[in-house]
């Protein structure tokens, strides 16, 4: 027998539901950075904060951070938030979202979303307004852009504040202006592993508002008057600095920021790619018993971080053992997200007992997230489709 006829089929690999496009500009990028002697905050993470400011065009500051869990916490600790607060959020979303309200002692109040979108529904917000709430988080899902006119609207009428939760959304633009540009008081973005663009782990928070900028760049930093590289490189003796806040270590290193540099040269291209693959699902999927993500309307646009898809009522399978089925054909899925009201700590302490949210609710128990990242070839989308196809049978 030939050698050819005992070899194992082979197997196709197994497809994540995302995956980093790292390339050799990025692997230089570090590697310059290591050579440099520079490899905390420094003047590349100025590079990178200019050139992310540069790129939204807008007269804003761009401040880096370690997480964007942590600019969360900086742009509303930079608001005054605290004990005895109310802060609004979207029951649907990741824990970040909520639990840095939790850290400033103030409360998480949740809200269902709305059923199109998946966004915050600005009805339940405005339902959910009690003399205590000092401000808005509206979550841009998926990488959709939520109803911000409304929500700007309401929030300008009861005097809260807004903080633009965009870990989703870059670079998306709502009504054609990028998220980011909009009259919220601050926005937040997250470069994590599976988000648009990537610098390993952090993020970036854009302001307007100088004396905010001013706050947030010194609490990023234990509260230090002057960052590392200021002290380092000014006239003033390195040893010499003053605590003047209760701060945090929550800022961005240079290594991250030579990543994010070249990760945001290519970010129209992973846009275009995100968008062919979004295109290219709805059109192959249409026939099959699922919701399709919406799609954005008029000059808005849609960052396509995930791709999630809801199986209707009558599918002949459930959204657990789809998943499980998918797994088993080599392809990885997820959710996004189990909602909060339905975590043991944020049933336990946020939500009143008469508390519903049925949208939320219909979307978690339908919902899956498909594979979705640039580096996806075509082979690997009809190894999905093809997937979906068998196991939903139009």
């Amino acid at each position: 027998m030939d050698d050819h006829q005992l070899a194992e089929p082979a197997v196709a690999p197994f497809l994540p539901f995302a995956l980093p496009d790292i390339g050799e500009e990025e692997i230089a990028a570090v590697v310059e950075c290591l050579r440099s002697g520079w490899v905390t905050t420094g003047p590349t993470a100025r590079r990178f904060e200019a050139a992310f400011r540069d790129y939204l065009g807008a007269e804003v500051q761009a401040i880096s951070v370690n997480s964007a869990t942590a600019g969360l916490h900086l742009a509303l600790e930079s608001l005054g938030i605290g004990p005895g607060d109310q802060v609004i959020v979207p029951t649907l979303t990741f824990t970040a979202t909520a639990e840095v309200v939790r850290y400033l002692g103030a409360q998480p109040v949740l809200v269902d979303v709305d059923a199109a979108t998946l966004n915050m529904d600005p009805r339940a917000v405005e339902a959910a307004l009690t003399p205590r709430t000092r401000a808005i988080v509206p979550v841009h899902y998926a990488g959709l852009a939520c109803d911000m006119d409304t929500i700007l609207a309401l929030a300008r009428r009861h005097g809260l504040r807004v903080v633009e939760d965009a870990a989703h959304a870059f670079p998306t633009r709502y009504r054609g202006r990028l998220v980011g540009t909009l009259e919220s008081d601050i926005t937040v973005f997250s470069f994590y592993a599976n988000k648009t663009m990537t610098t390993g782990e952090g993020g970036m928070v854009v302001v307007r508002d100088a004396a905010l900028a001013r706050r947030i760049r010194l609490m990023r930093l234990h509260g230090i008057s002057q960052d590392a590289f200021d002290r380092y490189v000014s006239k003033t003796p390195a040893w010499s600095y003053e605590v003047v806040a209760a701060g945090f270590k929550y800022n961005l290193t240079d290594i991250a920021a030579a990543i994010g540099i070249e990760q945001l040269r290519k970010i129209d291209r992973f846009l275009g790619q995100r968008q062919l693959l979004a295109a290219r699902y709805d059109a192959a999927l249409a026939d099959l018993p699922l919701i399709l993500p919406p799609r954005p309307v008029g000059d808005s646009t849609h960052a396509w971080h995930l791709y999630v898809v809801r199986l209707h009522k009558d599918a002949p399978l459930r959204r657990d053992e789809l998943i499980v089925r998918l797994s088993e054909l080599g392809i990885g899925t997820s959710v996004h997200f189990i909602p909060l009201h339905r975590q043991p700590y944020w049933r336990d302490h946020c939500v009143p007992e008469a508390a519903s949210f049925p949208v939320a609710d219909a979307a978690f128990d339908a919902m899956l997230t498909l594979p979705l990242y640039t580096r996806m070839r075509g082979v690997d989308q009809e190894r999905v489709i093809d997937a979906l196809h068998s196991l939903l049978p139009c």
